[in-house]
């Protein structure tokens, strides 16, 4: 006989999403119950966020010492210690882990069950012998690696984002198959720690990024890595004597590249098969789970956040959702998901971006927009810093309204800040145009790319006349 208990809110998944939301509701007064099948802090704890950034930092340190003498520095005896490199991972996912425990969140005061949830009926989901009635249910259970169809890939050993960082020795050849932001970065990374990398993309790298802003990152690394794209692979055969895998290119059966290691970053899936969604009334696809802008499914007791959702697959919408679902359900305020989303894959240099793209606004618009470029080697400070790859490029109509922002640079994603800010409060180029930074900083490069969208009026033959006709008003 299952054991009956009610509760205020039922979460299904222990991810950043629903810590937040949990973190929240029960501190706020709600009774919570969170449901877990795995581990708590979900993806972004364990597989995803936080070893993929220790992986990036640990490239970062190994890149500055490379370029060390550029700056007078001298360096002897460099080497990569790739066993202490996982221990510096796992040691960054345990510091981070206390946050994100069983026993924080029971002090708390929430139930936590660990377990596979699985709806019963519209208004119950049953975990383990325990079936639980509540009075709303959220759904935050993420996604997991989607694995191609390649024949012969199911006989050979391949990692994904949950088993890479696991990796204690350096590999002789890493192939990536997949050209998105977690291909990319782990790839790159990878590559600035002295692997020999391989990518393989079926279209263009980062197909839904800005392509002018693409190119400057496809530039940059195209001399420390193999970028295939545009490629289909027809097969795959393993050599478990030599223990590589051969990937054979379509169309091209002379060709084959030999990897060491190969790591699956095709793509996510949403993890909605263990949920019995049909039996609770809720609709949903090969994407996801189908919600309306306030968050909510077919079924009325039912809300989801993050990555199930199948749209923006980041930890910070996950969380921008858990605040639209806590003032939902526990405020009984209509609020509806409509903030623009920012999104950076951190990259060598990093690629960041809110808005629409160049190609996106072109589509909505035609010529009535206008590209704002500015590039960092006209910025003091990267140019101190040896770090002027890269450029501020803004999306705007033709009366200052800011439509999109995207940049490269080593540190794009904090420089994002202010157009993120712009574009949710409707601010105006002006805004931007109008601030006074600090000299030398990085931001300077934002402040200069609004600016450029009054050059033309400012420097134009109609104001040089107007100025002309005023200083012969002016009295000596």
């Amino acid at each position: 006989m299952s054991q009956i208990h009610k509760t205020d809110l039922c979460i299904i998944g222990a991810g950043s999403g629903g810590l937040s939301v949990a973190s929240a509701a029960v501190q706020m007064g709600a009774n919570v119950t969170l449901i877990e099948q795995h581990k708590i802090g979900g993806d972004c704890l364990n597989y995803g966020c936080v070893p993929s950034k220790a992986l990036i930092a640990a490239a970062k340190h190994a890149q500055l010492i490379k370029n060390s003498p550029a700056f007078g520095i001298r360096t002897t005896d460099f080497s990569i210690d790739h066993q202490a490199l996982h221990g510096h991972i796992h040691e960054r996912i345990n510091h981070i882990a206390p946050h994100d425990s069983i026993e924080r969140f029971e002090n708390l005061g929430v139930n936590v069950i660990l377990g596979t949830g699985k709806f019963t009926s519209p208004n119950s989901v049953l975990v383990n012998d325990s079936k639980i009635h509540a009075r709303r249910f959220i759904i935050a259970t993420g996604s997991k690696a989607a694995i191609p169809n390649i024949p012969g890939l199911e006989s050979a050993p391949y990692f994904t984002n949950e088993t890479i960082f696991d990796l204690t020795h350096a590999p002789d050849h890493l192939v990536v198959i997949g050209g998105g932001p977690i291909g990319l970065e782990i790839a790159c990374a990878y590559a600035h720690l002295d692997i020999k990398v391989t990518l393989i993309a079926r279209s263009n790298i980062l197909a839904k990024e800005d392509k002018e802003l693409v190119e400057l990152i496809r530039n940059h690394l195209k001399n420390k890595l193999t970028i295939l794209e545009n490629t289909a692979i027809n097969k795959i055969s393993y050599n478990d004597i030599n223990n590589v895998a051969n990937i054979h290119l379509k169309n091209d059966n002379d060709v084959s590249i030999e990897a060491s290691h190969l790591l699956i970053a095709t793509g996510r899936a949403p993890a909605l098969h263990t949920l019995n969604l049909s039996t609770a009334n809720i609709n949903y696809n090969n994407e996801g789970i189908l919600v309306d802008n306030r968050l909510c499914t077919s079924n009325k007791k039912v809300y989801v956040i993050g990555d199930v959702i199948g749209k923006e697959q980041f930890t910070h919408a996950a969380n921008y959702h858990a605040g639209i679902v806590i003032r939902n359900i526990l405020f009984h305020l209509p609020a509806k998901a409509s903030a623009l989303i920012p999104r950076a894959t951190f990259t060598l240099p990093e690629i960041a971006h809110i808005g629409l793209t160049e190609q996106q606004a072109r589509q909505q618009y035609g010529d009535k927009i206008q590209c704002l470029n500015w590039p960092f080697a006209r910025n003091d400070r990267a140019i101190t810093d040896r770090q002027t790859n890269g450029l501020v490029k803004v999306i705007a109509n033709k009366k200052g309204k800011i439509l999109g922002a995207g940049i490269v640079h080593e540190h794009a994603s904090d420089l994002l800040t202010p157009w993120m800010l712009a574009i949710n409060n409707n601010l105006t180029i002006k805004s931007i145009a109008g601030l006074v930074h600090p000299y030398p900083t990085l931001g300077e490069a934002n402040k200069y790319a609004a600016g450029s969208f009054y050059t033309p009026k400012l420097f134009s033959n109609r104001m040089k006349s107007i100025i002309k006709l005023l200083m012969k008003i002016n009295r000596y």
